[in-house]
């Protein structure tokens, strides 16, 4: 697939600023004069919310789209909100508004997603697809490819972190990763990191879009408010105009490589190190497994559950602790004892479901033999 780009901004990172959701006219062009000299390339809003529970706030609907188009009126900006349904494409085509976005819970519904690249069929309407809530990248993939094959060319993928069960200082665990991945994969596509979501409160936004920086995302979108705290939803995640320009005034872009010859030596060195330190980890994990394994025999002979309830909590808890002693984050910890953890449970069960070779088995089972 080869995309074209939605933003042609002469600058990096490509900012999205606006409210999470348009609750008056007042509202959104308060918004939008706050933010229209502050190098904004999109203004967002949204006026079709789709929420967890029944109750909340669902967005002002229909009428919302004649405010955006006073927006694109008065300040220039390119307009976007979100849409979830061939309907919703087709009003937003009606009033012309510029770029559409579909939202984490649409993108994990195929029916849904293909749903509205029909509607788009023939529109080549810029599109920025939102990944999937869960952390499953075939499905942000697959959200891509069918407005692609609608004839959709300009496209981008939004990150906005996954839901996680557990504690997090995220309000979504980012998983930077999968947008690692995604950006390999597909170079020439647009990746915003929408922070907002990801941080899910004000006093990290910063940090995570330097981090966003870092990773050389191609833009940030960020939820602005002129009374953020009075917000219909999502308070705790929104800043005022002015809180806006000083966080894109407080982020630093850097180089993403140099050609000086200390740097670049200094650096082979240092990567060399890493890769022979990978080697062993490897080597180690491996050594593990083969441990894990002998446990499984022993526990098919004498028909013990694979799961020790208490043993994995002890053994998380010491990780926890020598994690934290150098410096690793409970978020990589996490992440880690669940991949070493469930490589362990599968390394198992295949030993407990399938028939023991003799020459396996422990010297007191074969004994019973």
């Amino acid at each position: 697939m080869q995309f074209q780009p939605i933003f042609h901004a002469s600058h990096r990172p490509v900012l999205i600023a606006g409210p999470c959701s348009a609750e008056s006219e007042a509202q959104v062009l308060a918004t939008a004069h706050g933010l229209k000299d502050q190098g904004v390339d999109l203004f967002r809003a949204g006026i079709w919310k789709p929420r967890t529970r029944p109750g909340a706030f669902e967005g002002i609907g229909s009428k919302g789209l004649l405010w955006l188009k006073r927006v694109q009126a008065e300040t220039g900006m390119r307009v976007s909100t979100e849409v979830a349904t061939a309907q919703h494409v087709q009003e937003c085509l009606d009033q012309g508004i510029d770029v559409f976005w579909i939202g984490a819970r649409t993108t994990a519904n195929p029916f849904s997603v293909q749903e509205i690249a029909d509607a788009l069929v023939g529109t080549d309407t810029p599109v920025m697809v939102k990944n999937p809530v869960n952390p499953d990248y075939k499905l942000w993939v697959g959200g891509i490819e069918r407005l692609y094959k609608a004839g959709i060319r300009r496209i981008a993928a939004i990150h906005r972190g996954f839901s996680t069960y557990g504690d997090s200082k995220y309000r979504n665990v980012p998983r930077w990763q999968m947008a690692i991945d995604l950006q390999q994969e597909f170079p020439d596509l647009e990746l915003i990191c929408d922070i907002s979501h990801i941080c899910g409160r004000r006093d990290i936004l910063a940090e995570t879009a330097q981090k966003s920086y870092e990773l050389n995302f191609d833009g940030l979108m960020v939820e602005v408010h002129p009374t953020p705290d009075q917000a219909w939803s999502d308070a705790a995640q929104q800043i005022t105009p002015v809180q806006f320009g000083d966080l894109i005034g407080s982020l630093s872009r850097r180089s993403i490589s140099s050609d000086d010859p200390g740097y670049l030596s200094s650096i082979e060195n240092l990567r060399q190190q890493i890769d022979e330190l990978d080697e062993e980890l490897i080597c180690l994990i491996a050594r593990r497994m083969e441990l894990v394994r002998a446990i499984g025999h022993e526990k098919k002979a004498r028909n013990i559950a694979i799961f020790q309830p208490e043993r994995w909590r002890t053994l998380a808890e010491a990780c926890r602790c020598r994690a934290e002693k150098n410096e690793l984050s409970h978020e990589f910890i996490a992440l880690f004892l669940e991949a070493i953890h469930q490589e362990g449970i599968n390394q198992q069960e295949r030993i407990v479901n399938h028939p023991m070779p003799a020459a396996l088995a422990p010297a007191d089972s074969r004994s019973h033999d």
